[in-house]
């Protein structure tokens, strides 16, 4: 396993790793994650595998912006909208619906490198919790490496995490409006305009 820092040396190798289908544990705004390319589903796999986490349970994406969340297919309308500008970069989640019924959770980490490496990557990774599934999560590089950095192919040292709790996650529903499925305390709210019919936020 090669090990690096989050710095421009680091951004490429990492890049290069991921997009030839390798594992990544990598620092985010929130906790160290472990990532992976969404066209490459055997790396993903892996990911299962490493932290032993129920096939069932999805992963989220992490994005470099709302506009490559845009771009999969994945619009942002209504009070979704709202709350990606109010709280992107930054711990909110949002569980997002296509046209076609495919229900995907997306997220604009506050973390300049990582978005970097995002946008190499052609703008998504898929991204959970480097840790064991039921373990605290890592928010130090040492935690990252004794708890899944093994099964990895890199590993990016982004320091100690100054962790603000784990993200918001809220479900835009076809009404336009929001169901928060989890709160946080940091998650920011805006006023909708008078007279769209949505209930306020």
């Amino acid at each position: 396993m090669i090990t690096a820092k989050d710095d421009s040396q680091g951004l490429p190798l990492a890049a290069n790793i991921l997009k030839r289908g390798g594992v990544a544990v990598v620092p985010t705004d929130t906790v160290y994650g472990l990532a992976a390319h969404p066209d490459f589903p055997e790396a993903i796999e892996r990911i299962y595998s490493i932290k032993h986490r129920e096939p069932k349970k999805p992963i989220a994406f992490l994005a470099c912006s709302a506009e490559a969340v845009a771009k999969a297919g994945f619009a942002l309308s209504g009070a979704a909208a709202d709350l990606a500008r109010l709280n992107w970069p930054g711990a909110l989640t949002l569980v997002l619906e296509k046209d076609d019924g495919a229900c995907e959770a997306f997220r604009v980490p506050d973390h300049v490198w990582m978005r970097k490496l995002l946008a190499e990557c052609g703008g998504l990774l898929k991204v959970t919790s480097a840790n064991i599934s039921g373990e605290a999560p890592a928010t130090t590089f040492a935690q990252a490496l004794e708890s899944v950095a093994s099964g990895a192919d890199i590993a990016i040292d982004g320091g100690t995490i100054e962790a603000s709790g784990a993200s918001a996650v809220v479900k835009a529903l076809e009404s336009g409006e929001i169901e928060i499925l989890r709160p946080n305390p940091l998650l920011k709210y805006g006023k909708r305009e008078e007279g769209t019919g949505k209930a306020p936020l």
